[in-house]
């Protein structure tokens, strides 16, 4: 791919904010009241002025519109304001990816990715809705712990990956969590036997598979190359970023071919090394969506960061996934797992830390940080953060 034609070192997040994650329902603000704060928590990280961002770029339905939100912070001009269509949380990477493109392409100076949820604005039914259709609802079918058990089940019978691979990651997880004051299950850790004889949600996902619910939003901004300097914080450039779905994904109807795939199909991975010209073994350190246990492992077979079949139990284990010198730290904050879960943004904001240096659970010189978007989803997307040095 010509170089003049990626994203490579051409875009960087400069700034990065959160809201404390609340239990689902309980926030007394509105979705887009936690939006803005933490958009404005982003733009002081930055030092910058609210004013200034004149891009909006969000995904997964997301209510608060790039026009409100930005009246809403009396900026000065919106010159861009996109939403990923499909997937749910497989469009969190996607969003990053747009502002970017929004700023190579001169369109925007700087574009603030965002998603906030309250159960207020964003009822436990309003995915189903969207997303379930008369194929799978009729069968019973109608929340995502269903569909993904569907294919976890897949992936542990027919194609050998043991069930001690979910485990691991479950508990590696937790014990960042525990080091990270702003998780959910900050001193609450998880031991091998609470999560083995853990209730069921959907078998083969036992309840600590899943990830939280929470009321929460973070933000992040996006700017040209040649800016990053001009700010306060230590950026994080964008290597790459890829989206999209595979044949027989975009139908939405179960007819892929590979059905135990996380949907990273070959030709996806490909762009996203290639673009960034590294290869997996070069990853510092993964941020990837879990909504369910089971298609977070299958991301990571997808992306050749985990062996396939039951060569991925010898590599997923505790230990290798841990912070500061695991093979392939994952999930450093605690992920949708055990930090908490806001379709996944949460989790961009732990991959920027790292290559800053300043997460709870830094991995020991990390220069390549990885974000795999939600998986099993009719959309997914995947972007790679690198350091200044790796320019």
């Amino acid at each position: 791919m010509s170089a003049n034609r990626t994203i490579r070192g051409n875009a960087a997040v400069v700034g990065i904010g959160s809201t404390p994650y609340l239990k689902r329902g309980t926030s007394v603000d509105s979705a887009l009241t936690l939006i803005l704060k933490a958009i404005l928590a982003a733009c002081a990280d930055a030092g910058m002025d609210p004013r200034q961002v004149d891009g909006f770029a969000s995904y997964a339905h997301d209510r608060s519109e790039g026009l409100v939100v930005g009246a809403s912070l009396g900026v000065h001009e919106i010159r861009w304001s996109t939403m990923v269509w499909g997937g749910g949380g497989g469009g969190v990477a996607a969003a990053v990816n747009a502002a970017a493109a929004a700023v190579v392409s001169g369109q925007a100076e700087c574009v603030a990715v965002y998603r906030g949820i309250t159960e207020a604005d964003d009822g436990r039914g309003s995915y189903g809705k969207d997303h379930y259709p008369p194929l799978l609802s009729a069968h019973g079918i109608l929340a995502p712990a269903q569909n993904c058990a569907l294919r976890t089940q897949r992936m542990l019978e027919a194609d050998g990956v043991p069930r001690s691979a979910m485990e691991a990651l479950v508990l590696a997880s937790y014990q960042h969590a525990q080091r990270n004051p702003d998780a959910v299950a900050y001193g609450k850790p998880l031991d091998q036997d609470t999560y083995e004889t853990s209730r069921w949600v959907a078998e083969p996902l036992h309840l600590y598979d899943c990830s939280r619910e929470n009321d929460a939003a973070s933000a992040l901004l996006v700017v040209p190359a040649e800016r990053a300097r001009d700010f306060a914080s230590t950026p994080a450039y964008l290597l790459a970023g890829v989206q999209g779905s595979g044949p027989g994904w975009s139908e939405s109807i179960e007819n892929e071919e590979n059905y135990s795939s996380a949907g990273f199909h070959p030709a996806l991975v490909a762009r996203l090394w290639e673009s960034a010209n590294v290869k997996a073994g070069d990853i510092d350190v993964v941020q990837v969506y879990e909504n369910f246990s089971g298609p977070a492992v299958a991301s990571l077979i997808d992306f050749g960061l985990c062996p396939p079949g039951a060569a991925a139990g010898e590599f997923m284990t505790v230990p290798n996934l841990l912070a500061p010198d695991g093979k392939l730290p994952i999930n450093t904050a605690g992920g949708n797992i055990a930090e908490g879960f806001v379709h996944g943004i949460g989790m961009v904001v732990e991959a920027v830390r790292q290559i800053r240096g300043s997460s709870s659970n830094q991995v020991r010189g990390a220069e390549l940080s990885l974000l795999l978007g939600g998986p099993a989803a009719p959309l997914v997307s995947a972007t790679l953060f690198g350091s200044e040095a790796t320019l």
